[in-house]
């Protein structure tokens, strides 16, 4: 056999074989195709977080009562009074004066001591407390339409996907590389 057809015929083989793996590749992996993106529209939550709020305030109290029932305030004023009455007329008209202005004094007594009590107060400070709640918009995904082959989809995704999405085997490719 001559040596330059002993090398045509290895060329040719060589060609050959180079020319159908080149075509089995073609064939098997077209190369990435991509889905044409048409609208991406981001989906939002509002996120709410509580949270204290704390001051200090001057509150007024009133002073805790000995006498409640005023019997000091009565004693003084009815003593008070039916002296007063004491020096008013006299002979049976000093008796009435006399228990009118302690009645009356008694009266005034009291009335006096549950003004004075109710205005015993002090002032102290106190912390109040209120929860208020701030909120704010949180991206969660991306609502993306797409044409796929003449055909209109929508798909969530994780991301902004871009102007195209890409596609193997005829499925979209949604995980980030």
């Amino acid at each position: 056999m001559n040596k330059s057809m002993l090398v045509g015929t290895v060329l040719g083989a060589v060609v050959v074989s180079a020319g159908g793996a080149f075509a089995t590749y073609a064939l098997v992996d077209q190369g990435p195709e991509f889905a044409s993106v048409l609208a991406v529209n981001p989906v939002e939550e509002t996120v709410k977080t509580p949270r204290e709020i704390c001051k200090d305030v001057t509150v007024t109290r009133q002073r805790p009562v000995q006498d409640s029932n005023r019997i000091a305030g009565t004693a003084v004023g009815a003593v008070v009074g039916g002296l007063l009455g004491s020096q008013i007329g006299g002979g049976s008209g000093k008796k009435i004066a006399t228990v009118a202005g302690a009645v009356g004094g008694g009266y005034a007594g009291n009335q006096v001591q549950g003004r004075m009590q109710a205005n015993d107060t002090y002032s102290t400070t106190e912390t109040r407390c209120s929860t208020v709640t701030d909120s704010h918009q949180k991206i969660v995904g991306y609502e993306v339409k797409y044409d796929l082959d003449g055909k209109v989809g929508q798909v969530r995704m994780d991301r902004d996907p871009g102007q195209k999405i890409p596609v193997r085997d005829g499925q979209l490719v949604l995980t980030q590389q």
